[in-house]
C-alpha cells in the first residue's frame, strides 16, 4: 500500500512539476510567465536597477541555471559573457533565441559629429540596438518563441500555453492601440530625446525620432553638447527621458537650458504595457 501510495505521489510530482526557466532581464519573465503561466517558474539574471551591459551573476543564480531546463535569450550584451559559462555549467539546458527573426536596428548615434569624429564613432553605427522588446510587434514574436519553446518542451500541455497566448496578444494589440490613439494628433517625425538611445524600435513602430544625448555609454562633448541643445529646440522637443541605470548629467544640462524635464524611464520595466504607454503620454504631452 505504501508502495502504491508513494508511486502515486511520485506521479503526481512529476506531472504537476514546472518547467524550470531563466531569463536575462526583466521583461522577459514577465512575458514567459504571461505564456508559462503556473506551468513555468522563471529565474530572472539581471536583477532590477542593475545594467544588462556590465551584470555578474550571484552564486545563487548560478544555482538556478544548473537546474534550468530552459533559458530564453534576448541579445543583450550581459549574455555574451555568460551564456558559454551557462552552458559549460548546464550542457543539457536548452537555450532560445527570442529575437530570431527579429530585423534588428543599428544603435541610433549622435549625428551631428565633425569629420573628423566620424571615424571614431563609427563602430557606435554598426553596432545594433538589443532593445527589441519596446515594439509591440516585437512583443508578439517574442511571445510566440516562448509558446513554440514551451509546447516542444511540454507537448501534451499546448492547449494551456495556447490560450495563454492568445490572451497575451490581445493584451499587446490593446496596449498598441492605445499608445497610436495618444500619439494620434502627433506630426510622422515628431523627436524625443534620450540620454541612452534605448528607444529606436519604438520610435520606428509609431514613425517617431529618437534624439540621443549619449551612445555607448559616452557623454557628449562640450560642441557636441550646444549642437544636441540647437537640435533639440528645433525639433521642439518637450522631455528628455533617462534611465535609472545610467548617469544623467548631460541630460540635465540641457533639460536646464530648455527648461523640460527630465523623466526617468527605463526599458527593462516589468510592467512593458504601461512602460511603452507612459511615454507616448510624455511624447504627447500628456500629464
Amino acid at each position: 500500500m505504501k508502495k502504491i501510495l508513494f508511486s502515486l505521489l511520485t506521479a503526481s510530482t512529476f506531472i504537476l512539476a514546472n518547467i524550470n526557466t531563466v531569463v536575462s532581464i526583466l521583461p522577459e519573465k514577465t512575458f514567459v510567465e504571461a505564456i508559462g503561466g503556473d506551468r513555468v517558474t522563471v529565474s530572472l539574471m539581471v536583477l532590477p536597477g542593475n545594467s544588462p551591459h556590465t551584470y555578474e551573476p550571484k552564486p545563487s543564480q548560478m544555482r538556478e541555471i544548473a537546474k534550468a531546463q530552459l533559458y530564453f535569450t534576448i541579445g543583450v550584451e550581459f549574455e555574451k559573457v555568460w551564456l558559454p559559462k551557462f552552458k559549460d555549467l548546464n550542457p543539457k539546458m536548452k537555450i532560445i533565441d527570442l529575437s530570431a527573426g527579429i530585423e534588428k536596428l543599428p544603435m541610433t548615434s549622435q549625428h551631428h559629429h565633425h569629420e573628423e569624429e566620424a571615424e571614431d564613432h563609427h563602430h557606435e553605427h554598426a553596432k545594433n540596438d538589443p532593445h527589441i522588446w519596446t515594439s509591440p510587434a516585437n512583443v508578439k514574436m517574442i511571445a510566440t518563441h516562448i509558446y513554440e519553446a514551451l509546447v516542444q518542451y511540454d507537448p501534451e500541455n499546448q492547449n494551456y500555453y495556447k490560450e495563454h497566448l492568445e490572451r497575451f496578444f490581445a493584451k499587446v494589440n490593446k496596449t498598441d492601440a492605445k499608445i497610436r490613439h495618444i500619439l494620434s494628433a502627433k506630426p510622422k517625425g515628431t523627436a524625443f530625446m534620450v540620454f541612452h538611445p534605448s528607444w529606436g524600435y519604438f520610435a520606428k513602430a509609431y514613425g517617431l525620432k529618437q534624439l540621443p544625448v549619449e551612445v555607448e555609454g559616452k557623454a557628449p562633448k562640450p560642441r557636441e553638447l550646444i549642437a544636441l541643445i540647437k537640435e533639440a529646440k528645433e525639433e521642439k522637443v518637450s522631455a528628455i527621458f533617462t534611465q535609472p541605470e545610467f548617469s544623467d548629467s548631460a541630460a540635465k544640462v540641457i533639460a536646464d537650458e530648455l527648461q523640460i524635464p527630465v523623466i526617468k524611464v527605463t526599458p527593462l520595466a516589468e510592467d512593458w504595457s504601461a512602460n511603452l504607454i507612459r511615454i507616448a503620454k510624455a511624447i504627447a504631452g500628456e500629464k
